[in-house]
């Protein structure tokens, strides 16, 4: 079978509402690697009115910020009707990526600022709560690296929250932090990788100037969903390793 023949079905859930910072530019970046390299991206909506069945025929999922206001609403309809499909579909291998407030929704609660806590999925080993709202948000360019399938890599983003996530004793970091805050802005953790499903605080957003882990989503969405090892054409991303040099050097 050519890779040309090959297609990926994206789950991108609530775009309506969890889409504050920018982060729908994930999708665009999905979606033109895929089809710089002759793969069809089929991009599906999941909103509230959406039927969970959907969701269960997709082989990436993607779920971006938002405020505590949204977030609420989005973890209603979560836990009432789409929460057990994410986590099988999680568990089974698919990959994910999580930002900000979808990142929160995957552990076990979130604290907001006025006290308030709304339950989380409890799919990765972490927490989050405001310290209050006297408490300075966490926010700025942020630089980490980490180790992926026995390669190192630097990412920039741009962090924007006031939750500080505790990571549990069987959660794995994303990354570590090099400059800029992270989880919480003490421990030097980014983020947390549970399979092959990524929560970050990284907007920016982050596939733009990190294509390496655009390129490492839709690989294990192919290997998964056509059960080979998957061997991606390589792209010009110059431009790009400019923008993210440019913010390291800057910093």
């Amino acid at each position: 079978m050519k890779i040309e023949n090959f297609s990926i079905n994206i789950a991108w859930l609530y775009p309506d509402l969890m889409s504050t910072y920018g982060d729908r530019g994930n999708i665009i970046v999905l979606e033109k690697r895929l089809s710089w390299r002759g793969i069809k991206p089929v991009i599906k909506k999941i909103f509230i009115s959406t039927p969970r069945e959907e969701l269960e025929n997709c082989d990436l999922i993607f779920m971006g910020g938002a405020q505590d206001r949204q977030q609420e609403i989005v973890n209603r309809d979560l836990q009432k009707t789409k929460a057990t499909t994410l986590k099988k579909m999680i568990n089974q291998g698919i990959p994910g990526l999580f930002i900000c407030g979808a990142y929160q929704f995957m552990g076990r609660y979130y604290k907001a600022a006025d006290g308030t806590v709304i339950s989380g999925l409890g799919l990765f080993d972490l927490y989050t709560e405001s310290p209050g709202l006297t408490f300075k948000r966490l926010i700025g360019n942020i630089v980490v690296k980490l180790a992926q399938d026995g390669k190192k890599y630097i990412f920039t983003g741009f962090e924007n929250h006031g939750g500080r996530t505790y990571l549990g004793k069987s959660a794995k970091p994303f990354a570590q932090v090099i400059k800029g805050y992270g989880n919480n802005g003490k421990d030097k953790t980014e983020g947390m990788i549970y399979k092959k499903a990524i929560g970050t605080y990284l907007h920016g957003p982050i596939l733009p100037k990190n294509p390496e882990l655009a390129d490492w989503l839709i690989e294990k969405a192919l290997e998964r969903k056509y059960k080979k090892k998957i061997y991606l054409e390589k792209l010009d991303d110059r431009l790009e390793n400019k923008a993210r040099e440019f913010i390291i050097n800057k910093l």
